[in-house]
């Protein structure tokens, strides 16, 4: 029987590892692509910080609660029609004890493992780049999101969050790193990727491509089908009760400034990083590499037509994009004239890799986020790094090269996981991917190594299983919180599964995740949800950076056939996760 309640937090005693890597001591990655040299990582803490020794805990902490979903999160201030936003009471934490039994006076006797936080689902969008699939709305309302123009502005704004926390909110540790599981870009858009390492390292970002002195799109192009912000006919969501915004798209395409995290951060890459749309592997397409940094951009189908292509995505029969050119070809005359722009190329995988490689992009660190030069060398985006004296951190690339929305691994990527494991056994180890466990479901060959076999969740499940310093798997790609306990055989490792919802869809959330060790044969995994500094109310004359991130959640909470289930049971929210050491 599931063990599920709630209960209040204290401060807990923090490991001293826990400090130095907070500092940057081992925060810096070791991964080279195929194994973790640990000598590096121990190296930097020695001659960094050789003080006392890691078994004594330094002196508590006070929680951090502030600026959390524990202390407010947004709420509709109006039940019917558009809503507007304001401060709501927070979510509650709940302890769930199916994988180990909670032992009373564990706050008492904590040390803090490690401290981090997870972002995932950024979906930073070009809204203006002619192979976008607004279009798909005329079927499925959901297609398009009358909020995208301003995802640069929350994504500032949720790491403005983020350098705005002062600790960890159970623990009060230092918080070691920040963790992107995927989708940081939406069309794999040369511009997208630049704006998002700008976002994560800061720099000063103008979200616009095209004309520079003017919006080109579907939300200046007269049609109904979409919120025109600026013009008084009424469209179909403003028949909801969307407002009309004098000024809005000149502002959404304005300069924003980014301060960077100011915290080291480590990329994992999504299905949206690597496809176009999500879902193609189109880039030996030269008609829709052309179209990518052309002039015609099609901005409306017949709803027939977009629901055959929707159909030819979800029942995964289509993963080279032949019906998304057959289409474009077929409305190539009514498509309408937008400016040309090379920024918008797609991008590769070598070029994912040199942009996280490039100096330009550093910020806080590490060197590569992640990613190293062996890792373009050997054409692989996944790697292990160490988090702290006692945890490593596995990122994976779940995305299917062979194209379609959901994931799978390779066996060369599984077999070197499952060394990566053996070969840190006296290490915790925390794996992040941007699938999740029941969407790593795809399993077509990849075109570059079609002997490599893929294989699935349950695979990856197994396998993670086998080893006993496993203690959660963090990822993605559903949009929506869920928090999933596998719990293993006779003589397996049982773990957690933590998905975490998008930053694009309602509610737009991280989460930092603490690890404790309880010293009495537990450990436990915290995990609290955070949304973007701006503040819940918005204001519709205010189209500053920061009144625009605010718009971003309030329009999204509005946005036709947006789910209001994606924060998710309480049980997957604000928790503590036991679990029995291995």
């Amino acid at each position: 029987m599931s063990r599920i309640r709630s209960v209040a937090t204290s401060a807990l005693g923090v490991n001293r590892r826990t400090v130095l890597a907070a500092a940057g001591a081992v925060s810096l990655s070791a991964g080279v692509g195929y194994g973790l040299r640990p000598a590096d990582s121990e190296a930097a803490t020695a001659a960094q910080a050789p003080v006392a020794d890691s078994r004594q805990a330094a002196a508590s902490l006070a929680p951090y609660t502030k600026g959390t979903t524990l202390a407010s999160v947004a709420a509709p201030r109006n039940s019917s029609g558009y809503q507007r936003l304001g401060d709501g009471p927070g979510w509650a934490r709940v302890v769930r004890g199916e994988l180990a039994t909670p032992k009373s006076g564990r706050a008492g006797r904590r040390t803090t493992l490690a401290a981090f936080v997870q972002l995932t689902d950024l979906h930073l969008q070009d809204v203006q780049h002619p192979l976008r699939g607004e279009f798909l709305r005329s079927n499925s309302v959901h297609a398009w999101r009358p909020h995208e123009a301003l995802t640069v502005q929350g994504a500032v704004s949720i790491v403005e969050r983020v350098n705005a926390l002062k600790g960890a909110p159970v623990t009060g540790a230092p918080l070691h790193f920040v963790m992107t599981t995927g989708d940081n870009t939406d069309n794999n858009a040369h511009s997208e990727l630049e704006w998002f390492m700008k976002v994560m390292s800061g720099g000063r970002i103008t979200p616009n491509t095209g004309d520079p002195r003017h919006y080109e799109g579907v939300q200046n192009s007269g049609l109904q089908l979409y919120w025109q912000p600026e013009s008084t006919a009424r469209d179909h969501d403003k028949q909801l009760g969307f407002p009309q915004l004098k000024g809005f798209l000149a502002a959404a395409i304005r300069e924003v400034q980014s301060p960077g995290l100011d915290l080291p951060w480590y990329s994992t890459v999504g299905n949206h990083d690597s496809l176009l749309l999500g879902c193609y592997g189109a880039h030996g397409d030269p008609y829709l590499a052309e179209a990518a940094i052309g002039g015609k951009k099609l901005m409306s189908v017949p709803a027939a037509e977009a629901k055959k292509l929707q159909d030819a995505i979800h029942n995964a029969t289509d993963p080279h994009g032949a019906g998304y050119r057959d289409l474009l070809k077929a409305h190539a005359r009514s498509m309408r004239s937008v400016t040309p722009d090379e920024k918008r190329v797609l991008y590769t995988p070598a070029d994912y890799l040199k942009a996280h490689l490039d100096p330009a992009y550093q910020g806080r660190g590490p060197a590569g986020h992640g990613y190293s030069s062996a890792n373009l060398d050997a054409g692989t985006q996944y790697y292990a790094f160490r988090i702290s004296g006692d945890v490593i951190g596995i990122s994976l690339d779940t995305t299917d090269p062979g194209g379609m929305p959901n994931g799978s691994i390779g066996a060369a990527q599984l077999a070197w996981l499952d060394k990566t494991l053996k070969d840190h056994k006296d290490s915790y180890a925390v794996v992040f991917s941007h699938h999740t466990s029941t969407t790593m479901d795809n399993t077509r060959p990849d075109p570059a190594h079609p002997g490599d076999k893929r294989v699935g969740g349950a695979a990856v499940i197994s396998l993670l299983s086998s080893h006993a310093n496993v203690l959660a798997w963090v990822n993605g790609h559903v949009h929506e919180n869920v928090i999933t306990p596998h719990k293993a055989a006779s003589g397996g490792r049982s773990f957690w599964e933590i998905s975490t919802a998008s930053h694009v869809d309602y509610p737009h959330l991280g989460r930092i995740i603490e690890l404790v060790d309880n010293k009495d044969g537990t450990v436990s995994l915290f995990t609290t949800l955070i949304e973007s500094a701006a503040p819940h109310r918005t204001d519709f004359a205010d189209l500053s950076q920061t009144g625009l991130a605010a718009l971003y959640r309030e329009l999204a909470y509005n946005a036709p056939g947006a789910s209001k289930a994606l924060a998710g049971a309480a049980a997957a929210r604000n928790t503590e996760l036991v679990l029995k050491k291995g």
